[in-house]
């Protein structure tokens, strides 16, 4: 009985070492694909980061925000810029595609779009404090 006991503990050893391998080499491969992800990202980050765009668009977001009586809060969680204003949030990721603007409402996204770091930043600020958004 104790030969049979000790041979499925080593089988079930066995199997659960190679699940565990298996686990270590699909993490490992996310976190490859994560680091590749943010190497292909890193120039949009940069630009959004040190761009004149972004310098722009906080102040075109603060004057906009003040006209409307709208107090707006921004922050940067890692590569993402978010602009907070009541309820509403715009977040500005980078990508290895280019930088997405992403819109959301009560923690619901509604809409994103691809951004034009050459492009006016008062429209986007418009479009996201506007009341019919």
């Amino acid at each position: 009985m104790s030969f049979l006991d000790n041979l499925e503990n080593n089988l079930k050893s066995l199997e659960s070492s190679t699940e565990g391998k298996e686990d270590a080499a699909r993490r490992e491969q996310a976190r490859a694909s994560e680091r590749a992800n943010a190497q292909a990202s890193a120039p949009f980050a940069e630009e959004l980061k040190k761009g004149p765009f972004t310098a722009e668009l906080l102040k075109q977001a603060t004057r906009i925000g003040y006209s409307q009586r709208v107090k707006v809060h921004f922050a940067w969680l890692g590569t993402t810029l978010r602009l907070e204003a009541r309820e509403r949030r715009l977040e500005l990721r980078p990508t290895p595609a280019g930088v997405v603007a992403v819109y959301l409402e009560g923690g619901q996204e509604t809409r994103s779009e691809t951004l034009e770091l050459a492009g006016n930043p008062e429209e986007l600020v418009r479009r996201w404090l506007s009341p019919a958004a």
